[in-house]
């Protein structure tokens, strides 16, 4: 998807007979819609095109990757910085991908034209968390009210659609078959007794009385899986005719994926082909936008 910025280039003439309305040159920036960063301790993001070859960039000091994904509690930063933007035109025929990641910039780089301005640059992270356990978050909503916060099948003060093992057995939900045949909707997740929960919210997933997590009698590792009794039927959890209990005594570690998307707006741009109130820069592509958190909930 490409985003333009339409230039108008205003040529006044310098004769007091000439034209005094002037005339006006639009010419059309076509780039990506998404942008680069590098730096350390100062920060620059970047975009570049072929054909012809053009950058755009805006330098900020004093800011860091880490600084702009540093959320909080909120999930959403905006950081407004001021820096300075360019856009330049070259020579080359192609820009290298890391134009502006080297601190000492390629004599190979022929720079046709180059213009500055301050501008003021407002940039927007946002953090969704997911715990990839095979269920759309919008799914994991049990009770229906629209607020994802309050469904907490197992108690362990992790929403389910932030908790890799909802019903908390010691069984991660994507192991449970929530969606079998992957159409997106539930109502084949599989449901080992038949009483109507599905394995994925059932605590004991084959009705014999003893909770799934406590059917760990061959080796105690928070993982139900892999204690097997007889090897025709399966984990004891899901055979009916094993009922020995072994008191569970921890839940396993759970596992939170973070995703960041950074957008940037440009704000007073004032250039000698440009004056523009708000730019679109575009959207993040970098590495270090995604992480894990690891949450062991307290035993209950």
């Amino acid at each position: 998807m490409k985003k333009s910025l339409f230039v108008i280039l205003l040529i006044n003439l310098i004769f007091s007979f000439s034209c005094s309305d002037g005339d006006v040159i639009a010419v059309e920036f076509d780039f990506d819609e998404s942008f680069q960063a590098c730096g350390e301790s100062d920060i620059v993001f970047f975009k570049t095109k072929n054909d012809p070859s053009e950058s755009l960039s805006i330098f900020i000091e004093n800011l860091t990757l880490a600084e702009i994904i540093n959320v909080g509690t909120s999930n959403t930063l905006v950081t407004p910085k001021t820096g300075l933007f360019n856009y330049r035109t070259y020579n080359n025929v192609t820009l290298p991908t890391n134009l502006f990641c080297s601190d000492v910039p390629s004599s190979e780089i022929r720079i046709a034209q180059d213009y500055q301005s301050t501008a003021t640059a407002i940039i927007t992270t946002t953090l969704t968390k997911d715990d990839n356990d095979g269920i759309p978050a919008a799914l994991e909503d049990i009770n229906g009210n629209g607020n994802l916060e309050d469904d907490d099948t197992d108690g362990d003060g992790i929403p389910n659609y932030l908790d890799a093992d909802d019903d908390g057995d010691n069984v991660l939900t994507k192991d449970e078959n929530p969606d079998p045949n992957g159409d997106g909707v539930l109502d084949d997740a599989q449901d080992t007794d038949g009483d109507g929960i599905p394995d994925y919210l059932d605590d004991d997933d084959d009705g014999d009385g003893i909770l799934t997590r406590d059917e760990e009698t061959d080796t105690e590792d928070q993982n139900p899986r892999n204690d097997v009794s007889d090897t025709l039927v399966g984990p004891d959890y899901l055979n009916s005719d094993v009922a020995i209990s072994v008191p569970a005594t921890a839940y396993r570690n759970h596992i939170i994926n973070l995703s960041y998307l950074v957008t940037l707006k440009v704000t007073g741009i004032s250039l000698e082909i440009l004056s523009q109130d708000e730019f679109d820069f575009g959207v993040l592509e970098n590495t270090g936008l995604s992480d894990t958190e690891q949450v062991v909930p307290p035993f209950n």
